[in-house]
């Protein structure tokens, strides 16, 4: 299959190429820079450099691929995370960038597009399993809006008579992460806090099983899919299980107010109860996670860190 992706270069985008290439597809990825341009061809894809908010260009880049997979987010480091222009980008990638792109798509007769979004959109849970017909709640936040808003283009994209696909994303994780380095980091100085009991679920995938369920995620129906690994964990334990990775204590437990000023406004649905399942994709792409849980995660991913001497 001949396939567009936006966002190729980002964490995801990554290891989507790489799990495309392993199997086969012929793949076209943006790519910014002429260092991320060699990155792309690295990973087995035909890089091409586009503006993402120009329609003209984005239908030029999408000509002849029978798919177009939205893969573009810029989420702010941890530190940053307080900040609303941070996520700026990302909101706008995921509405104006995503219509942009199924215009494109519909315009060259693409037959799937598939759309990312996030795990953080539905209500809290509390210890029941959330599935793709749990309910959402925006909880006023932008963040979660602009993610709302954008699975409906590919929605759009069916109703033109294409196989629209939007794959809700668990937290990820993995040594490709800039965002699960800063988090690392910030256990080994003691400067990683736990706001409240600790008691709400949390929705993980490994970066390379995100990028294997894209790749599976072509040939299925339109419709909704979590992507999320098997054994989603309490907060205090996904906590817990990458101090005792690391070796070091557990983090500090602070009164849950202070979530809001540890990560903004963004704690609002950090701190919501989510303990995703994965039933419906695993039973319609055949796809399995290879890791399960941050369990078995949490020492991969540390002991590729040290290999790369990374961690200090």
């Amino acid at each position: 299959m001949k396939i567009f992706v936006a966002g190729g270069t980002g964490v995801l985008g990554r290891a989507t190429l790489k799990a495309l290439a392993e199997a086969g597809h012929q793949v076209r990825a943006t790519a910014r820079t002429d260092e991320k341009a060699e990155l792309v061809r690295s990973l087995g894809a035909e890089p091409v450099r586009v503006d993402l908010f120009d329609p003209e260009e984005v239908r030029k880049a999408v000509k002849g691929c029978e798919a177009v997979l939205r893969l573009t987010t810029r989420i702010p480091p941890v530190g940053k995370m307080r900040s609303k222009a941070a996520w700026q980008e990302t909101n706008l990638l995921r509405t104006e960038g995503a219509r942009i792109l199924v215009d494109a798509a519909i315009a060259e007769s693409a037959q799937v597009y598939v759309h990312e979004s996030i795990t953080f959109v539905y209500a809290d849970g509390g210890t029941q399993w959330l599935t793709e017909d749990s309910p959402t709640d925006d909880g006023g936040s932008e963040v979660l809006r602009s993610a709302l808003e954008g699975e409906k283009e590919a929605a759009r994209f069916s109703g033109a008579g294409g196989r629209g696909i939007v794959l809700r994303f668990g937290g990820f994780y993995g040594p490709e992460s800039s965002q699960t380095v800063d988090m690392i980091s910030m256990m080994k100085r003691r400067l990683l806090v736990q706001p409240g009991p600790g008691d709400h679920y949390v929705s993980s995938i490994y970066v390379p099983d995100a990028g294997s369920a894209v790749a599976a995620s072509l040939k299925l129906p339109a419709g909704t899919y979590n992507v999320v690994d098997e054994n989603p964990l309490p907060f205090e334990d996904y906590l817990r299980t990458l101090a005792d990775t690391l070796h070091v204590p557990k983090p500090f437990r602070f009164p849950g107010a202070l979530g809001r000023a540890t990560f903004g406004g963004v704690w609002s649905y950090l701190s919501r109860s989510h303990r995703v399942s994965n039933a419906r994709f695993k039973k319609a792409s055949g796809w399995k996670p290879a890791v399960p849980s941050v369990a078995e995660g949490w020492p991969i991913v540390v002991a590729a860190l040290n290999s790369l001497a990374v961690l200090r």
